[in-house]
């Protein structure tokens, strides 16, 4: 929650910081490269620019990352051992405390050096992953939009909801979004389904900063955590996705922090 325009500026120049820095991570990532070595950059990126990791301010949580793979749905440990393939599903998630204010981002990519054409003609799988990410992408974008004073955060939930079981596939229902600011993770909670009566939920209200997420599955929604503590991954094996902006409420329309 901001209480001022000066914090909403303060918020709205750091989210810029963290879309800039999760761009030029994203460009250098490839096949043979580890997800530590992404936490690494993205570290570096966010220091230089006058920033913390929000992550690191998580009890035992020691990266500046959560770069999952392919059936890694949320809150992956970066490792040296975990190369990135050509075809892989790769997401990145990173938070920046830029003086004082916390903002949040994740992004799903198929790591990919061939051209789609040539994909087209070889491997329909990557098609269809292609597919799989643009659902989680016009989920986010559609959920924004209602995410305007006087709606409620049910009508968040049930926009996330909507799209991605329209696709044919599954939103994460254990796992939500949430509100952010001063901390990384406030409330209220933003499920990706609509768990009881819309009029039940939360009204958004002006000064409302949300990290919004799209958490989904190809096949069920069902998911577990792996040895580690930390890494979720979906309990059939298959594929997951995750999209998330840092957004603010007004009273006129959504105002994307993270761009």
């Amino acid at each position: 929650m901001i209480k001022s325009a000066k914090e909403l500026a303060i918020m709205a120049e750091g989210g810029k910081k963290l879309s800039r820095i999760l761009k030029e991570v994203l460009e250098k990532v490839g096949p043979g490269i580890s997800t530590l070595e992404i936490d690494s950059w993205t570290e570096e990126r966010i220091i230089a620019a006058g920033g913390i990791p929000s992550f690191k301010s998580v009890p035992k949580y020691h990266w500046a990352t959560c770069t999952g793979l392919n059936e890694e749905v949320v809150h992956s440990i970066p490792r040296k051992d975990k190369l990135i393939k050509e075809g892989d599903l790769l997401k990145i998630d990173l938070g920046m405390c830029y003086q004082g204010f916390h903002t949040d981002l994740s992004w799903t990519v198929l790591v990919s050096n061939i051209a789609t054409e040539q994909h087209s003609n070889k491997d329909k799988s990557y098609l269809e992953k292609l597919k799989f990410l643009e659902a989680g992408k016009r989920a986010l974008n559609e959920a924004i939009k209602v995410a305007k004073e006087g709606n409620r955060i049910g009508h968040i939930s049930q926009k996330i909801e909507e799209i991605i079981t329209g696709a044919g596939y599954r939103p994460v229902e254990v796992l939500t979004g949430h509100g952010i600011g001063q901390r990384l993770h406030e409330e209220p909670m933003i499920p990706g389904v609509l768990r009881r009566r819309l009029k039940d939920t939360p009204e958004l209200v002006s000064g409302m900063t949300l990290a919004i997420e799209v958490i989904y599955c190809l096949g069920s929604s069902e998911v577990v955590m792996k040895k580690d503590g930390w890494t979720i991954v979906s309990k059939d094996g298959k594929i997951a996705g995750l999209f998330e902006r840092t957004i603010a409420v007004s009273g006129y329309k959504p105002i994307v922090i993270t761009p």
